[in-house]
């Protein structure tokens, strides 16, 4: 199951840097590549405003 990204994204960034499989793109608010996400979590434990959530 892939993770997604709410309106509630500020684009910091900080979630880029830690996806290990590079399943996340920019934009106004970010994007999870769904055929990428590995599910690991990661990018949920460092977002500052709680955007990211399973989907």
């Amino acid at each position: 199951m892939a993770h997604k990204i709410s309106d509630e994204c500020i684009a910091c960034g900080t979630c880029i840097e830690e996806c290990p499989v590079d399943a996340i793109s920019e934009g106004e608010i970010f994007i999870i590549d769904g055929e990428l996400c590995t599910d690991c979590g990661t990018c949920v434990d460092v977002c500052p405003t709680d955007a990211i959530s399973p989907e």
